[in-house]
């Protein structure tokens, strides 16, 4: 917790406490921008790519 502010918040004003106090505010962010990038799927280009290299052993 940052002693200048006992009370912190989420970007969208929601308030933090316990463990989540200790984690930057953009910490959260960042995991969902992570996830959504991970569950995108994978374009037919770069399976046409892992394709070939598949082959070329």
């Amino acid at each position: 917790m940052n002693p200048d502010n006992p009370n912190p918040t989420r970007p969208g004003g929601e308030r933090v406490s316990g463990a989540h106090a200790t984690k930057p505010g953009w910490a959260e962010g960042l995991r969902q921008l992570y996830d959504s990038v991970v569950e995108e799927p994978l374009p037919e280009s770069f399976k046409d790519l892992l394709a070939k290299l598949d082959s070329a052993d």
